[in-house]
């Protein structure tokens, strides 16, 4: 299918990451997939207002989690109720979703291989754990693009020094799920800068022997 109206819009918020009683500031990056008429928010963090004022008029169809994060999650239910939009997350992350959200659950699970349409352009769930148990990635090849979270940025994998984290998960993640696809593919990451599969690719080893 091919999207020809469809875009990828980028909102930054800024807010707080807590994990296993530290708390840091972070910017979180927020994407929004869709044409003039329709959109999907990949992570509703730290600013609901924010991200609607970003979608303007369209309608909202999902509120996709890359994972459970505090940061990555925390604005999802306001988000949900100002646009009537269903959250998505996967299964595995739900222990890290209830540290936040204890008293409002997902409204659908996410699954490896489900396809998600907006606006013309068709994006794969690839669940990729490691930075976390229900850690995914979305890849729309109509548009070039792989909203990887925290699981592949630019530098490198995803931090994995906290609870619900493994070293070599992630690095198989990466391996065996986004380093297979094309090499143009821009990777749009949950924090900081964009990069490519063909930039990060030559460093698979490289971070391997860095992680032991």
């Amino acid at each position: 299918m091919n999207p020809r109206n469809c875009r990828i819009d980028h909102l930054v918020t800024s807010g707080t990451f807590s994990l296993d009683g530290g708390t840091w500031d972070v910017d979180n990056n927020v994407w929004i997939v869709g044409d003039d008429e329709e959109a999907i928010v990949i992570d509703a963090a730290h600013d609901a207002e924010a991200i609607v004022a970003a979608l303007g008029d369209r309608t909202l169809r999902a509120i996709v989690c890359t994972h459970a994060h505090n940061d990555h999650i925390d604005a999802a239910p306001a988000l949900a109720e100002r646009t009537g939009a269903p959250i998505l997350l996967h299964p595995d992350d739900l222990p890290l979703w209830k540290q936040t959200h204890p008293d409002r659950a997902p409204d659908a699970e996410l699954a490896d291989g489900q396809v998600i349409t907006v606006a013309g352009a068709e994006l794969t769930v690839l669940h990729t754990p490691g930075h976390a148990p229900g850690a995914v990635c979305l890849y729309a090849p109509g548009l070039k693009a792989l909203f990887s979270g925290d699981t592949l940025f630019a530098g490198g994998p995803g931090a994995t020094g906290r609870s619900y984290s493994h070293f070599g998960t992630i690095i198989e993640s990466i391996r065996d799920r986004l380093l297979a696809l094309p090499g143009d593919t821009v990777v749009h990451t949950g924090h900081g800068d964009t990069t490519t599969i063909a930039a990060e690719a030559p460093h698979l080893q490289e971070w391997i022997d860095r992680g032991h």
